[in-house]
C-alpha cells in the first residue's frame, strides 16, 4: 500500500518550524522586503544557533543526521514551512545552501568533510553556487569562465551573475562559493568542472548586488574572478581532469538535488497565499462546498479548489523526487517535473489569490502582493519552466539534448 503520511519525526519537525515561520518570520517579512539587502542578524543568529543544537538535516551536522534515512524529504518539508513564513528570509538563512548541495553531489568524502564541517560551529556562514554568466543562462554547457592549472593551484578567470547569497558567501562569512568553470573550452561539456573558492580569496570580488522584484532580503550577486588562485585539491571530485562529461554530470546532479527544494519553497509561498484567501473567505462568511457537483459551484469555489489541487499535485511530485534522492535513485525526470509543476502552480495561485481578494489583494495591507512578487523566481531559477519541461520531454521520449532543444 502507498503511504502518503509523514513519519512522526518529520511531522514534529514540520510543526516546530511552522511556529518559527509564524512567530519569527512573518512579523519581520514586510520590514525586510522594504529594506532590501539589509540583513536581520538577530533572526540569522537565532536560526544558526537552532541549526547547531539540532544538527543539520541536509549537510551532516552530526552522526545522528548522517544516518537519517529521509534527509531530503525532511528538508523539503522544512523548506515549505519556512517559505510559508517568508521565502526571502528562508533563502537568506545561513547554511551551506546550493554550494553545499554541489559539494554533496560532486565532492569526495574528504571534501565533504573539509568544506561542510565548518558549518557545524562558529559564527553564521553561507555558501553559494556560481553557474550563470552574462552570456550563458539556461545553457550551462556554454560556460566560459576558465580554470587553468598553475603548479599546485588552479587560476580562475570569468564573471558569474545572479549568484544567490553570493555576497554573504564570498565576502561576509567563513563560507565558500562553488564555481563551475571549464578547463578545456574545446571539449565542451566534458571540460566543465566545479571548484570551491573560500570566502575572502584574493581575486574573487563581488561587483554588484541586484535589486529585485521579490525575495528582496536575499542578496543576488555578480562575482568577478580575476586570476583567482585556489588550491589544486579544491576541484570537486577527482583532481585528475579527464575528457569525459563527469564535471557536467556534477552540475546536473546538483540540480537533481536542488530542484525539489525550489519546488518546496514555491509550495510554501502558494500555501501562504491560499491560507490568506481562506481566512478572507471565512471572515466574509463564504464557504467552500466540497463534495458539491461542479455545475453547482460558484466561480470562486472552483478557483479555490483548483488552487488547492495544483499545490497538492506539486507537493506530491516534490515528495516523490526527494524520496527518490533518499533511496539513492536517479530522479532527474521527477526533480524537473516537481520544479516545473510547482513553479507554474505558485505563479498561478498567487495571481489568482490577488484577483480573488480584489483591491485588498493588490494593496499592501496584506502580504499577498509580496507573495505574488516572491513567487515568480521559483519559475525561473534552478532552470526555467521551459528548460525543465524540455528535460521532462527528453526523459520521457528518450531524446538527447541535440535531438530535442
Amino acid at each position: 500500500m502507498i503511504d502518503f503520511e509523514l513519519s512522526p519525526e518529520i511531522e514534529n519537525t514540520r510543526q516546530m518550524l511552522h511556529v518559527v515561520a509564524e512567530h519569527t518570520m512573518r512579523p519581520i517579512a514586510r520590514e525586510y522586503d522594504e529594506r532590501e539587502h539589509e540583513k536581520p542578524m538577530d533572526f540569522f543568529n537565532l536560526m544558526w544557533a537552532a541549526s547547531q543544537n539540532s544538527n543539520s538535516v541536509m549537510f551532516g551536522g552530526g552522526k545522528e543526521n548522517r544516518k537519517t534515512a529521509l534527509r531530503y524529504l525532511t528538508a523539503v518539508v522544512a523548506i515549505e514551512e519556512l517559505s510559508w513564513g517568508d521565502a526571502g528570509l528562508y533563502i537568506s538563512i545561513p547554511s551551506p545552501g546550493l554550494g553545499g548541495t554541489a559539494v554533496l553531489t560532486a565532492g569526495t568524502a574528504e571534501q565533504k568533510e573539509r568544506f561542510l564541517s565548518r558549518f557545524r560551529e562558529g559564527t553564521p556562514k553561507w555558501a553559494a553556487m556560481a553557474i550563470t554568466e552574462p552570456g550563458c543562462g539556461s545553457d550551462t554547457a556554454a560556460i566560459t569562465t576558465t580554470a587553468v592549472r598553475d603548479g599546485d593551484h588552479w587560476v580562475l578567470n570569468g564573471t558569474k551573475i545572479f549568484v544567490t547569497s553570493g555576497l554573504m558567501a564570498a565576502e561576509k562569512s567563513d563560507g565558500f562559493v562553488v564555481v563551475w568553470a571549464t578547463v578545456d573550452k574545446s571539449a565542451g561539456r566534458a571540460g566543465i568542472k566545479a571548484f570551491v573558492v573560500n570566502s575572502g580569496t584574493p581575486g574573487m570580488t563581488v561587483t554588484k548586488v541586484e535589486k529585485k522584484m521579490g525575495i528582496r532580503v536575499s542578496d543576488t550577486a555578480m562575482i568577478v574572478f580575476d586570476d583567482c588562485r585556489i588550491p589544486l585539491n579544491n576541484i570537486l571530485g577527482s583532481s585528475e581532469v579527464k575528457t569525459t562529461t563527469e564535471g557536467f554530470k556534477g552540475v546536473m546532479a546538483t540540480f537533481d538535488a536542488s530542484r525539489p527544494s525550489v519546488a518546496a519553497s514555491a509550495i510554501g509561498i502558494g500555501r501562504a497565499a491560499l491560507d490568506c484567501v481562506r481566512e478572507a473567505f471565512d471572515k466574509a462568511g463564504i464557504t467552500i462546498r466540497y463534495g458539491t457537483a461542479p455545475s453547482k459551484l460558484t466561480a470562486r469555489e472552483r478557483d479555490f479548489m483548483e488552487m488547492e489541487a495544483n499545490l497538492e499535485a506539486a507537493r506530491l511530485l516534490t515528495w516523490r523526487a526527494s524520496w527518490m534522492m533518499d533511496q539513492g535513485m536517479r530522479n532527474s525526470l521527477e526533480a524537473s517535473m516537481a520544479k516545473a509543476k510547482a513553479g507554474l502552480a505558485v505563479t498561478q495561485v498567487t495571481q489568482k489569490a490577488v484577483e480573488l481578494l480584489g483591491p485588498l489583494g493588490y494593496s499592501r495591507k496584506y502580504l499577498l502582493e509580496k507573495w505574488m512578487r516572491d513567487a515568480k523566481i521559483n519559475d525561473i531559477f534552478e532552470g526555467t519552466q521551459q528548460i525543465n519541461l524540455l528535460i521532462v520531454a527528453r526523459r520521457i521520449l528518450g531524446y538527447s539534448s541535440k535531438e530535442l532543444n
